[in-house]
């Protein structure tokens, strides 16, 4: 379902100017409408709406409690698992809107989570990698073989661990622990890969690497990340959405948004008046 361009118009109680502009050719893969999220009685996102295109990346920025790890955690359903969460509105995936399915696990195949801190099992670098091809019920261990070294060749770090894959995924740095996870949510063969704050907990060197991955992974996979860092999210994005208050108040290309945003709380928020 395609939603038209369209700015936001004013609410008494709340003054939302987000402009939507439709400057891709690309399909959309992810559209969200009005999506509102409430803790209980306490409202966290506030009629959300914005289109996200197929292979590109989108970053999602803002201060602390914005609500921008909350919306990237409604895009697979995470946010399910919290009692007292009220959703409603609209999150179509490919044309299915995913609230109306009861499919969660189509779903999270679909579309893969990379968190903040890596969250590698403890066990092997093939075992976390494998894992989810078998709880699919991939068996077959040439097959299993092929879908390790696919996947973590994707993550740009095979050449890393190949003399190792036996050995335990722990022992491994801060950055290479976070491409093993980068390449367990690819070897499900998802369309979507959502990022929160991949590389906040990794040094310099390693969040370059990373971030060199996400410009190349861009090609087979749609990317929504979510990043405190400015000059990160100029670096890897093609479209950022700001985030404030549980809103989104504008939302175009990247080198828009950073030059010459039309909103002035972008403006002062991208240029380190506040936040």
């Amino acid at each position: 379902m395609e939603m038209a361009t369209s700015v936001i118009e004013h609410k008494e109680t709340r003054k939302n100017t987000a402009t939507f502009k439709n400057t891709s050719e690309k399909k959309t893969k992810i559209s969200v409408h009005n999506l509102n999220l409430f803790y209980g009685e306490k409202q966290a996102l506030f009629d959300v709406s914005i289109n996200i295109k197929e292979k590109e990346v989108t970053a999602l920025i803002g201060p602390s409690g914005c609500g921008k790890s909350t919306f990237l955690r409604t895009l697979n359903r995470m946010n399910d698992l919290i009692d007292g969460v009220n959703i409603n509105g609209k999150i179509v995936i490919d044309g299915e809107d995913i609230y109306d399915s009861n499919d969660v696990i189509k779903l999270r195949t679909k579309v893969g989570m990379v968190f903040q801190k890596p969250n590698l099992f403890p066990m092997s670098i093939f075992d976390n990698v494998a894992y989810g091809p078998r709880m699919q019920g991939i068996k077959n261990r040439a097959e299993l073989n092929r879908i390790v070294e696919e996947s973590l060749r994707g993550a740009a770090i095979w050449d890393e661990v190949k003399d190792r894959l036996k050995s335990s995924a722990l022992g491994l740095s801060g950055g290479q622990q976070q491409r093993v996870c980068i390449a367990r949510a690819i070897a499900m063969k998802p369309d979507v890969i959502l990022m929160d704050e991949p590389t906040s907990a990794l040094d310099p060197i390693s969040t370059l690497k990373v971030e060199e991955l996400i410009a190349a992974m861009k090609n087979n996979f749609t990317i929504v990340i979510v990043t405190h860092n400015m000059q990160q999210a100029a670096r890897v994005s093609d479209k950022t959405a700001f985030f404030l208050n549980g809103e989104i108040i504008e939302f175009d290309e990247t080198s828009k948004i950073f030059s010459m945003p039309s909103d002035q709380r972008t403006e002062d928020y991208v240029t380190g008046r506040f936040g």
